[in-house]
């Protein structure tokens, strides 16, 4: 523990020409008191520490002494790839690591570079989560996120419904939508020459098959001893987009028959779901003689529909189904009825 602090004392004084010893107990968390004793200690090292006193004083190194332990290693330079979203490197215990791997950065630059990451920190900041949300880490995230960089087999148990099921599954990627953490993984076969009712079961599982679950949901997971081989072929952002589409795509279970003006029709991707847009305008008719276009919206359901239709208002009239018409009609006549028609 101790000589990991004065690494990365080491590396922050060889990154910045000097720090006051509350700016070093800052980063290292430690007091004041045990940054003066590691000074003292890397200089009976032969590490160059200079202390200068006064108001202006600090630490520094000597002579531009440079260290060589900046060499990154795995982790360091995989997890450096996500520095960009810290929230996302705390939920999966990484942060120490990317730390490490920024400080070794910073100090192998130049010193007319060493204000890069500050510049890139101050212009580009990436906020996960969605709005008017608590965003809650799941527990059991550090120990997916582990496996994943491991390429190491899970035993997990998650929630379907009112029930629980066990898997054993190779996890292959995480993904973090919106604030929610999924886990794009394989489920695990059989051994070879397992009896054939064993075959059954694996198969009834789904054994080979990619899915997506929300980590959440998992309500106990352990990392097993065995390691998987990945499959080269798989691609995470390509299996993550058709897995997207194919879910928002199967909750659209009912329809509706709507015209819509050209302002209604600029709208409809924001009041909708993307895809459903998509489609209904791709197959949307002509439109009349006064602009207005008639498609056919998937939805899922007239509650929804309801609801999100509500954002276009005059710019759109449903034609059908029925029930939801009249109920839109209604609203209308209560809309009137609070606030007159016009030029009353």
């Amino acid at each position: 523990m101790r000589a990991a602090r004065l690494i990365k004392m080491v590396l922050l004084l060889q990154s910045r020409p000097t720090m006051t010893a509350s700016e070093l107990a800052r980063e290292l968390e430690v007091s004041e008191r045990t940054v003066t004793r590691d000074a003292q200690a890397l200089s009976e090292a032969g590490v160059p520490v200079y202390a200068e006193r006064g108001r202006a004083g600090g630490y520094r190194l000597v002579g531009g002494y440079r260290t060589r332990l900046t060499g990154l290693g795995r982790g360091e330079a995989e997890a450096l790839f996500l520095s960009g979203v810290p929230g996302a490197l705390r939920e999966m215990g990484l942060e120490d690591v990317a730390s490490a791997a920024r400080l070794k950065v910073s100090a192998a630059l130049l010193p007319s570079l060493r204000d890069a990451p500050r510049a890139a920190a101050q212009r580009f900041h990436l906020d996960a989560p969605a709005w008017f949300r608590e965003p809650a880490a799941p527990a059991l995230l550090p120990l997916i996120a582990d496996a994943v960089w491991d390429d190491r087999c899970v035993s997990a148990r998650y929630r379907r419904g009112e029930s629980e099921v066990a898997r054993e599954l190779e996890p292959y990627g995480l993904v973090l939508k919106a604030g929610v953490w999924y886990l794009c993984a394989r489920v695990r076969g059989t051994a070879s020459g397992a009896a054939a009712e064993e075959v059954a079961v694996a198969a009834e599982k789904g054994a080979g098959v990619f899915r997506t679950y929300r980590i959440d949901r998992f309500v106990g997971a352990e990392a097993l001893k065995d390691r998987f081989s990945r499959d080269e072929d798989f691609d995470l952002p390509g299996f993550w987009g058709a897995q997207a589409e194919r879910f928002a795509r199967s909750i659209l279970r009912s329809e509706v028959v709507l015209r819509l003006s050209p302002a209604g029709v600029r709208a409809l991707p924001h009041a909708v779901d993307p895809v459903a847009a998509r489609d209904a305008l791709g197959c949307a008719v002509r439109p009349d003689a006064d602009g207005w276009v008639t498609l056919t919206l998937r939805v899922e359901s007239q509650e929804v529909a309801h609801t999100q239709l509500r954002a276009l208002g005059p710019e759109a009239e449903v034609v059908s189904p029925a029930a939801l018409r009249e109920r839109f009609a209604a609203e209308a006549a209560r809309l009137t009825a609070l606030y007159g028609a016009p030029g009353e």
